[in-house]
């Protein structure tokens, strides 16, 4: 497996992404990975999905980029509809530069929360999608589970603030309001639900079982709990067991 860093560049936008490989493109099959809240393109879950997946399709790739204002991007702040900008630039960077023939999306967390975004106001790229934890309240999860001590108020005054958790990303009240206000439950996705499988952990320590649960039981959504995993299933068995029912959703187990 090889890898290798590009960037997309736009009017006002630079996606930095990492891409896995085996071969040079086109690829038949490629995945389109999206990480959590103050993840980035270089985190070790992507690495071993894409170990497992093109240890069995030689034709396949795995793409992973920086969300706004993560890693090492050159924003500042994060912009909720920024994040919509980077992933449909990542999506036609797949088709018109790596030439994939199909496209899946895995995604974690807050990335999770912003497929579902993506899907339900632009549309569905994907063929299958696959969500681990997705922090399906990003509004309640960032305000209960990552904004620690007085920052929260400091933030409601209007002061910038920076949280997270290996590494921080900048919240301000405009992204706390934003996010209330685009809270993904209160759309449909039953036109998708056959193509999005939803795992969750039953240790989750930061998104609660309960949403992923409710929300695939409203949407006919399939749904897996993994018994014991924590939100970032750090434990490489349950990893391990999340990346296989990933594959096998896909059609590439």
């Amino acid at each position: 497996m090889m890898h290798k860093y590009f960037e997309i560049d736009a009017p006002s936008s630079n996606v930095r992404c990492k891409i896995y490989f085996n071969v040079r493109p086109p690829y038949r099959r490629l995945v389109i990975y999206g990480t959590g809240f103050a993840g980035h393109k270089d985190n070790t879950a992507t690495a071993r999905f894409a170990e497992k997946l093109l240890s069995k399709h030689k034709d396949a790739a795995v793409l992973v980029f920086n969300w706004p204002a993560h890693g090492d991007d050159v924003r500042k702040k994060l912009v909720l509809s920024d994040c919509n900008t980077y992933l449909d630039l990542v999506v036609r960077e797949a088709r018109d530069t790596f030439g994939a023939e199909s496209l899946y999306a895995y995604a974690t967390s807050f990335g999770g929360y912003l497929f579902l975004k993506y899907v339900s106001e632009v549309g569905n790229p994907f063929e299958k999608i696959a969500l681990r934890c997705p922090a399906l309240d990003m509004h309640d999860v960032l305000i209960r589970a990552i904004i620690r001590g007085d920052d929260y108020e400091k933030i409601m005054k209007g002061k910038d603030t920076q949280v997270g958790f290996d590494r921080k990303v900048t919240v301000n009240r405009a992204l706390l309001e934003d996010l209330k206000e685009n809270d993904i439950r209160r759309r449909e996705y039953l036109d998708y639900a056959e193509d999005i499988l939803i795992m969750h952990g039953t240790k989750d320590e930061i998104v609660p079982l309960a949403d992923s649960r409710q929300f695939a039981d409203d949407q006919l959504i399939e749904f897996i709990s993994v018994e014991g995993a924590d939100h970032r299933f750090q434990n490489p068995t349950h990893m391990s067991l999340a990346n296989k029912y990933a594959m096998e959703f896909f059609g590439l187990g």
